[in-house]
């Protein structure tokens, strides 16, 4: 299988982590692609031209919640995914607020860098901020859940608060949020977030 990734993508990250985590990542040969490179033929392969895409014998695969679950099914160990119940939707759960997080944080650093800074829309990067700080409020007050085994949903979490610590340091959001924070310490030191760390 063949990975198109950026090292910069919280999205592909999370499906790094979770070809660590199943012990697929022999398998995977990982490709940096960019999004803004015609010749990389990531159009291609995703007619949205967005990363993460993993090439298979069966074609493309996209995004990136559905990559993960096709990889939590090419191995024997404890599913990423539970299989149904309370757990499921749980992890799941996690998963859509992490993503939406990023999307928040990604939508933000497109229009700090993007866009002129005479055409940059305050109101609209106070909307995105505002998003993040009642997701950021959401898991700190539920951050007793993501003590348990090890899921999709607490890889998406992991992720999220990895990427506003490479695009937003300065905000800072270990300060107000000191469970999500002592979480966070303990999943860093995972072999699969270290292995997957990006330079700014």
């Amino acid at each position: 299988m063949k990975l198109l990734y950026s090292p910069f993508s919280p999205f592909a990250r999370k499906v790094r982590i979770a070809a660590i985590e199943t012990g697929l990542q022999d398998r995977i040969e990982a490709v940096p692609t960019s999004t803004e490179d015609p010749a990389s033929g990531l159009s291609a392969r995703n007619p949205l031209n967005k990363i993460p895409v993993l090439e298979t014998e069966f074609g493309p695969l996209y995004d990136s919640p559905v990559i993960c679950e096709y990889l939590d099914t090419l191995h024997d160990g404890p599913k990423l995914f539970p299989a149904s119940g309370p757990a499921r939707w749980q992890a799941l759960r996690w998963l859509a607020l992490a993503d939406g997080l990023q999307d928040a944080a990604l939508l933000i650093r497109y229009e700090l860098t993007l866009r002129p800074a005479e055409k940059q829309h305050e109101p609209w990067i106070e909307r995105q901020k505002a998003k993040i700080r009642t997701a950021l409020d959401r898991m700190e007050a539920d951050a007793a859940e993501l003590d348990g085994p090890l899921t999709i949903g607490t890889i998406g979490a992991a992720c999220a608060l990895g990427y506003l610590d490479l695009r937003f340091a300065d905000w800072g959001w270990r300060g107000t949020h000191p469970r999500l924070a002592a979480w966070h310490a303990g999943f860093a030191e995972r072999p699969s977030y270290i292995a997957t760390i990006a330079q700014a």
